[in-house]
């Protein structure tokens, strides 16, 4: 099951303003929550237990899954052992995060943990650390699997860097997590924040948009806003994402005709087997409507993104519904409906032979 999550960082901001935003993606659904116990470690342990507490108190009783980032300095400061992670299940935490990591076999013991407390690894570096962890027999089911953020704009990962460190885990059945940047969101955990993401082609994108591109690449399970606080606006907006399939934002024309909306907006859609590399064809609604009349009424020449349906004048082909991935030459027997929103045509190159999409009216704000 997908999942979505928030961050947040007790020491930029009061518990109560961090409790209102817990329980605020609650109500749209979040499941997840990432926080730093990095900045932490000037602290004394009760003071930083009892402060985690209090929020992992609210985040808890939403069933939210909390995982807590740190490193050898913050494991040794809490007196934690890796054969003892009870000062994490005190706090209330689901999990840890190793920021930095240790030998490998540190990492397949804490796996055991009898508090069933997820061990998270850096997925952004690219190394055979995995590997080697697994190579010491590592209970997978409490392994999983997270992606850095970058707060320097320019530093976010490549999308092929992105691709082969998210393949090494996935490839081993390890659960995966990505960031993606609110554009309204203040603060991330350190004083530079240019913007908080996973991927540098994402930091400025609309939120919804970089959170489809994580889900439509099969390579992440858990999609996690890495700056507070989100807006409402925002947490709606992702809540109501289909991350099972593509579900494209799009514009149709004003003259539109009713059985063409009732196709594109409510028919499901799939891509054929024998798939073509200018068009994606969805054809059950030539069956479906076979008999019903399509004239030819909206022409032109077809642009990438085009949302299209066969006229009349295709005969067999009437009332079938394509996508365009590729720019066309129109007979004239083909309409042009409407066209998938600019800033999400890239995902287009997500639809494969038997893919399953779908098409959403853009909200007008």
């Amino acid at each position: 099951m997908k999942r979505l999550g928030i961050s947040v960082y007790p020491n930029h901001t009061s518990i109560e303003e961090i409790n209102e935003y817990i329980e605020l993606a609650a109500k749209y659904g979040f499941k997840r929550i990432f926080t730093c116990l990095l900045s932490a470690a000037d602290k004394e342990v009760e003071e930083i237990v009892t402060e985690f507490k209090k929020m992992l108190d609210v985040a808890n009783k939403y069933g939210m899954e909390v995982i807590a980032d740190l490193d050898p300095t913050v494991f040794k400061k809490l007196e934690a052992s890796i054969y003892d992670l009870g000062v994490f299940k005190e706090m209330g935490l689901s999990g840890i995060r190793l920021d930095m990591g240790f030998s490998g076999f540190e990492e397949s013991v804490m796996t055991f943990n009898k508090y069933g407390l997820k061990v998270e690894l850096n997925v952004s570096n690219g190394t055979k650390y995995v590997d080697n962890i697994l190579s010491y027999q590592t209970n997978l089911n409490n392994l999983y699997g997270c992606h850095n953020f970058y707060p320097h704009v320019y530093t976010g990962l490549s999308y092929e860097n992105f691709i082969s460190c998210s393949k090494q885990f996935k490839d081993l059945g390890i659960r995966t997590a990505a960031f993606v940047n609110s554009p309204s969101a203040e603060h991330g955990p350190w004083p530079v924040s240019e913007g908080l993401c996973t991927l540098e082609m994402h930091r400025d994108l609309p939120i919804e948009v970089q959170a489809k591109h994580l889900f439509a690449t099969g390579l992440i399970d858990d999609v996690i806003i890495a700056n507070a606080f989100a807006s409402e606006e925002e947490l709606k907006a992702l809540s109501e994402i289909n991350t099972e399939m593509l579900e494209f934002n799009v514009e149709l024309i004003d003259e539109i005709r009713p059985l063409d909306k009732t196709i594109v907006l409510d028919e499901f859609h799939f891509n054929r087997g024998d798939c073509s590399e200018y068009m994606a064809r969805s054809t059950q609604s030539r069956v479906k409507y076979k008999g019903e009349s399509f004239p030819a009424y909206n022409t032109p020449d077809i642009k990438r993104g085009d949302v299209l349906i066969d006229s009349d004048a295709y005969t067999r082909y009437a009332g079938e519904l394509q996508l365009a991935l590729k720019d066309m030459k129109n007979s004239g027997k083909t309409n042009v409906v409407g066209k998938v929103i600019e800033e999400e045509v890239f995902l287009l190159d997500y639809i494969k032979p038997w893919s399953k999409f779908a098409f959403k009216l853009k909200s007008k704000k």
